[in-house]
């Protein structure tokens, strides 16, 4: 048999197709690069997809939740997906990457080879296991977004293990440093059923009783089994097959003992499914121009470059897992939200290499809390953001941390990433006019801890600019309300009659409207909205006046805008 070869060029490649992956693609290949993805796996997700199917997770709080790429995606899943079906959640990400017409998508290939000349990535290959072709995809800017680091062939710079506590002055650090990781997951889903059969496992499984039964919570109801864990003081790459066959073990045992209890607790259930890919929390960090620590995580990510934030615990989980009689991890407390410096997102060695995902440039002790999945999707919205850039400007990584800073900053604002302690700049056009509802200019697109923001409308009724005299207008920018007290999480039962509906103060049907010579014409409408933030792009035209009209919403409740402004 003849091995097909064929070769693929890009402005920007991305490795791995993770949630870090796929908004890191999707940011550059908005902005205006030329993108490849490579993802090793048959579809998009990760640790979030239907093979893994763990929650994702990010910032703790009243009005922390992420949004940007992340929430236009968990919006297309309740509008495409409202029963939330884990299979189809794959696909509503698949098209998430299909629509873009600047990105090249290849699935099922894994990267064996990379070559560099003169501390700069040329190519990366790979390997097709469904059309049996290796690809050779040149670029010119690539991103590990692999959660494994697969790029460090290249020679970029990367950590194992735990630091010592003395190395970045971390107090929850162990005294010595050591290569030990936190654990795999696998994890099960269940079903619920009005009959009792008795759940057999098989041979090979463990066969738990009280005595030999790990240290657990072992009540069906609510429980996504993230404490079945192994493989921290193994090697969580090198040692993945050796790893995954602990935890079948583990996983059939648990279920069994679950199922048959005398006590009857998983009478009413039935297993449903159970992964036979483990989800892995911590393999390799990268090294880039600055190692985020424990110390910098709790003073709340004052950076200067901060270009997304994080939010969750330092949820450090013990090497040995299911094996430690004690609790399974450590919830040290941090600040929600903490900014996240962009030089943690490039290699310290390697010119032109981003990375995004669990595998940026922190300390374990930081890892354990930027590692989940909703903070990894922003890390890759500003990877890919900061790709488009470097590519329009000829620069490196670096070159943007140098020269471009703010505008990176400023086109994540613009594009719905919010930054904390970094403030978005509303456009001049908007300032120049005259608005009817001022706080729709504020440059502010969410609530925060010092006040609700945003202007709630009745069908029919809507904002206005006017000027004193005509100004040309292309285009406006809208941010609404998709509630984010709902995290838009999927489900760890798929409940046959589980509905998700839309936001209840997102707009469905709206319009843009400008006064032009003294008529009012239509020069946009959109009659299917589910998304929170929107830019639409029309025609030049010169108005004295400007409106948005909010015609239906997705309930009846009143409409709500935080942004309305014009370009």
């Amino acid at each position: 048999m003849t091995i097909t070869r064929r070769t693929l060029s890009a402005d920007f490649v991305v490795v791995g197709g993770g949630l870090a992956g796929l908004c890191a693609a999707v940011a550059a290949a908005r902005n205006g690069a030329k993108t490849v993805i490579i993802q090793d796996r048959p579809m998009f997700g990760g640790n979030a997809s239907s093979e893994i199917r763990m929650w994702v997770c990010g910032a703790h709080g009243e009005n922390r939740k992420e949004t940007g790429l992340l929430e236009e995606l968990q919006l297309d899943n309740y509008y495409y997906n409202p029963t939330m079906k884990y299979t189809i959640w794959d696909d509503v990400m698949y098209g998430f990457a299909k629509q873009e017409k600047n990105l090249t998508i290849l699935l099922n290939t894994s990267v064996e080879k990379a070559e560099t000349e003169n501390g700069r990535i040329v190519s990366v290959t790979g390997w097709n296991l469904i059309e049996y072709c290796r690809y050779k995809v040149e670029g010119k800017l690539f991103a590990d977004c692999s959660g494994d680091g697969i790029l460090r062939i290249t020679g970029a710079k990367y950590r194992v293990g735990r630091e010592a506590r003395d190395e970045f002055d971390e107090p929850h650090a162990p005294e010595k440093a050591d290569a030990k990781t936190m654990g795999n997951s696998i994890l099960f889903q269940l079903r619920r059923t009005n009959r009792h059969i008795p759940f057999r496992a098989p041979e090979w499984a463990y066969h738990y009783t009280d005595e030999t039964l790990p240290k657990r919570n072992f009540m069906p109801e609510g429980n996504n089994f993230w404490w079945m864990e192994f493989g921290g003081v193994k090697d969580t790459i090198g040692d993945a097959e050796e790893i995954r066959d602990e935890l079948y073990r583990i996983a059939y045992g648990c279920w069994e003992y679950i199922k048959n209890h005398p006590d009857g607790r998983g009478h009413g259930w039935e297993l449903d499914w159970i992964g036979s890919l483990p989800g892995k929390r911590e393999s390799v960090r990268f090294v880039g121009d600055h190692v985020l620590c424990q110390k910098e995580v709790e003073a709340e990510g004052k950076f200067e470059d901060a270009v997304a934030y994080g939010g969750w615990t330092m949820d450090d989980h013990h090497p040995e897992a299911i094996y430690y009689p004690g609790a399974p991890t450590i919830f040290h407390p941090a600040p929600s939200p903490f900014g996240i410096p962009y030089r943690s997102l490039y290699s310290v060695n390697i010119d032109n290499l981003f990375f995004a995902g669990r595998q940026i440039s922190t300390t374990h002790m930081a890892l354990s809390s930027t590692r989940v999945m909703a903070t990894t999707a922003m890390l890759g919205q500003a990877v890919g953001t900061a790709a488009a850039l470097a590519t329009r400007y000829n620069e490196t990584p670096r070159g943007i941390y140098e020269r471009h800073l703010d505008e990176l900053q400023q086109t994540l604002l613009d594009q719905d990433q919010f930054i904390p302690n970094i403030p978005r700049r509303v456009s001049p056009l908007s300032l120049k006019g005259t608005i009817s509802h001022e706080l729709l200019r504020s440059g502010r697109d969410r609530d925060w801890d010092d006040g609700k923001q945003g202007v709630e409308f009745a069908a029919g009724t809507g904002a206005s600019y006017t000027f004193a005299e005509p100004e040309t207008i292309s285009g406006v920018r809208l941010v609404f309300d998709s509630d984010l007290s709902d995290l838009k999480r999927q489900l760890n039962v798929e409940d046959a009659d589980m509905l998700r509906t839309m936001p209840a103060q997102l707009p469905r049907v709206f319009r843009i409207e400008g006064v032009v010579d003294g008529e009012t014409r239509q020069l946009a409408r959109v009659t299917e909205n589910h998304h929170r933030f929107v830019k639409l792009a029309f025609e030049p035209v010169a108005c004295s006046e400007v409106k948005l009209v909010l015609e239906e919403g997705w309930s009846d409740r009143p409409m709500r805008v935080f942004d309305f402004e014009v370009y």
